[in-house]
C-alpha cells in the first residue's frame, strides 16, 4: 500500500466503550478487516479517532454519505469491544478480534498462508488446520455483523482476501441482499491455488458474490479457470453458473477487472504547494544535490522487490556507470509485519545489502543509498516524490502499487520518468512507463540508465499521457463503475 497512509486527516474525541445491538440498518454496508479510523492521541494525551486517509477510504466516504452507509470492520486493537458510534459521516460497527484471533486468523491463515500463495509463492506459504478453523470463525464473525447491519435489498461490498468467505455466508443468511466482493491482491493461477488445502471452500466463498472484482484482467481469468477446474460450474465470458446441491443451476456470479486507482486531484495539488515544493529542494540539497535522485517507497514486504532493486543501483556502482555524488538511491521501508519471520528476516537482508554498498561506496560528502525504514505523512512524500528523478517500482507480483500511480500524478511539470514492474497491475494502465522484469538484473540496470538518459521531450510526453490516464481514472472513477456493475449484476438467474 502507499505510504500516505500515514497521514491523519480528521479527529473525533468520542470512544466508544460497550457494544451495542445494531438499532439502525443501512443501504450500504462496507465490510474490511479494518474500520477506516485510528486510535491516537491529542495534544493532552486524550485518545481521540483519526479517519485513515487510505485510497478506500477516499473512494467510499463520498458513497457512504450519500448512501446512508456504515462501514464494519475491526478497530485495530486486541481484546478490547467497543460499541457501535459514528465518525465522519460514517456509521461504524467494530467486530472484536482476541490477541490469538489476530494471531491465528491475521497474522497466520491472511498473512502467512493466503498473502504469500496469492503473491507467486515468492516465500513458501504455510498450511495449519487451526488457522484455517480460525479464519472461517473469524469470516463467520464479520458476515454475522454486516447481516445485522444491513437494510432489506443492501448493497454490501466486502473487501480484500482477509475476508473471502464472507459473501457466502451473507448469502445464506441474506438471500435479499446485493452483494459485491473485491480482491486487492493479486489472484494466483490455477497451478498455484491448487496448493490450498481449502481452495474448494474459498472459491465457494467468493461465488456467494454478485459481483467478483479483480485488478487485472488476468488475475478475473485465474479465478475463473480454478471455478472451472475445481468446482466444475460452466463458466462463460465474465459469467459463473453457480450451482446448488443437486448441480441445478442457481445464479450467476459475474468476475471483472476494477483497477484502483488514487485521488490524483488532491496529490496535483499538493504537488504545486509553495511549501512542499521548498521541501523538495530542501530534500536534494540534504543528498548533496546529485544529478540524479533514484526513489523506492514501499511496505518492507518481500513481494516488493527491494533487493532487486539495490543489487541492480549497486551493480551500477560497480560498473562505473554511475558514480556517489552524481547519483542517489532512497529507498522508503515502511515498517511491515514484524512478528513474522519472513519479514524480520527480509530486513536483515535489505539493511545488510545497503551497508555492503555504502560501505564500499560512500564518500565523506555522499551516500550512495539513503535507507529510511519508516513512514511518512502525506506532504513529506509528496515533497519526496518531487525531489525525486525516477521512481523505481520493482515489485515481483502487486496487485496494484499505487506508489507508481501517485509518483506520476505529483509531477505536474510532467518530468522525471518510472521504472515499473511488469508484475504490478499499475503496468496495465501506465503503459508508457519503461516497464521491466525484476527478476533480469541486467535488464533492469538497463531500465533504469535508460530512464536516467531519456531525452526530456520523450519523458515529458510519457509522463503526460500517464497522467492524463490517471486523472481520467482516479479512485473515484473505481468505486462509481464497480458499484454500477454491481447494480446490474444482482438478481440474474
Amino acid at each position: 500500500m502507499p505510504m500516505i497512509e500515514q497521514h491523519p486527516i480528521e479527529t473525533q474525541q468520542e470512544t466508544p466503550a460497550e457494544p451495542t445491538a445494531a438499532s439502525t440498518k443501512f443501504d450500504f454496508v462496507v465490510v474490511a478487516n479494518r474500520l477506516p479510523i485510528d486510535r491516537v492521541q491529542d495534544a493532552h494525551g486524550e485518545p481521540e479517532w483519526r479517519r485513515s486517509p487510505g485510497g478506500l477510504v477516499t473512494a467510499l466516504a463520498p458513497v457512504m454519505a450519500t448512501a446512508d452507509g456504515a462501514w464494519v470492520g475491526w478497530h485495530g486493537a486486541a481484546d478490547e469491544q467497543l460499541g457501535e458510534f459514528s465518525h465522519s459521516d460514517m456509521h461504524l460497527v467494530p467486530v472484536p478480534l482476541s490477541a490469538e484471533d489476530v494471531e491465528l486468523y491475521y497474522e497466520g491463515f491472511s498473512n502467512s498462508t493466503l498473502w504469500p500463495l496469492y503473491h507467486d509463492v515468492i516465500v513458501s506459504p504455510e498450511f495449519h488446520r487451526n488457522w484455517w478453523d480460525r479464519y472461517e470463525e473469524i469470516n463467520r464473525r464479520f458476515a454475522e455483523a454486516a447481516a445485522r447491519t444491513a437494510a432489506p435489498g443492501a448493497t454490501v461490498w466486502v473487501q480484500d482476501y482477509q475476508l473471502q468467505l464472507v459473501p457466502l455466508m451473507l448469502r445464506e443468511a441474506r438471500p435479499d441482499l446485493r452483494i459485491g466482493f473485491f480482491n486487492h491482491i493479486p489472484f494466483p493461477p490455477l497451478e498455484i491455488f491448487a496448493q490450498l488445502p481449502w481452495r474448494r471452500q474459498v472459491l465457494e466463498g467468493l461465488l456467494g458474490a454478485d459481483l467478483v472484482g479483480f485488478q487485472r484482467q488476468s488475475d478475473a481469468n485465474n479465478f475463473m479457470r480454478c471455478v472451472r477446474r475445481y468446482l466444475g460450474y460452466t463458466v462463460k465470458a465474465q459469467h459463473v453458473q453457480v450451482q446448488d446441491a443437486g448441480g441445478a443451476p442457481q445464479r450467476t456470479c459475474r468476475a471483472e477487472a476494477h483497477p484502483i486507482s488514487i485521488e490524483s486531484r488532491e496529490l496535483a495539488r499538493l504537488a504545486t504547494d509553495p511549501e512542499i515544493r521548498a521541501r523538495a529542494a530542501e530534500i536534494r540539497a540534504e543528498l548533496g544535490n546529485p544529478e540524479v535522485v533514484l526513489l523506492g517507497v514501499d511496505r518492507l514486504d518481500y513481494t516488493k522487490g527491494i533487493l532487486h532493486r539495490i543489487k541492480a543501483f549497486g551493480e551500477l556502482l560497480e560498473d562505473g556507470k554511475l558514480a556517489v555524488g552524481q547519483a542517489c538511491l532512497v529507498q522508503v521501508a515502511s515498517p511491515s509485519r514484524e512478528r513474522v519471520e519472513s519479514y524480520a528476516q527480509l530486513r536483515e537482508e535489505v539493511e545488510g545489502a545497503v551497508g555492503r554498498i555504502n560501505g564500499e561506496f560512500d564518500t565523506m560528502a555522499h551516500t550512495a543509498v539513503r535507507y529510511l525504514h519508516h513512514s511518512y505523512p502525506l506532504r513529506e512524500m509528496v515533497a519526496l516524490y518531487l525531489a525525486a528523478d525516477v521512481m523505481l517500482v520493482t515489485a515481483l507480483r502487486d496487485g496494484m502499487n499505487l506508489v507508481a500511480k501517485e509518483f506520476t500524478a505529483t509531477h505536474t511539470d510532467n518530468r522525471g520518468m518510472l521504472v515499473l514492474s511488469e508484475f504490478a497491475g499499475a503496468a496495465d494502465q501506465l503503459r508508457h512507463a519503461v516497464l521491466v522484469n525484476p527478476h533480469d538484473i541486467d535488464g533492469l540496470k538497463s531500465a533504469i540508465m535508460e530512464a536516467i538518459n531519456m531525452p526530456s521531450a520523450e519523458a515529458m510526453r510519457r509522463m503526460r499521457i500517464m497522467r492524463r490516464q490517471i486523472a481520467t481514472n482516479d479512485v473515484a472513477r473505481w468505486s462509481r463503475t464497480f458499484l454500477e456493475s454491481l447494480a446490474t449484476s444482482h438478481g440474474r438467474g
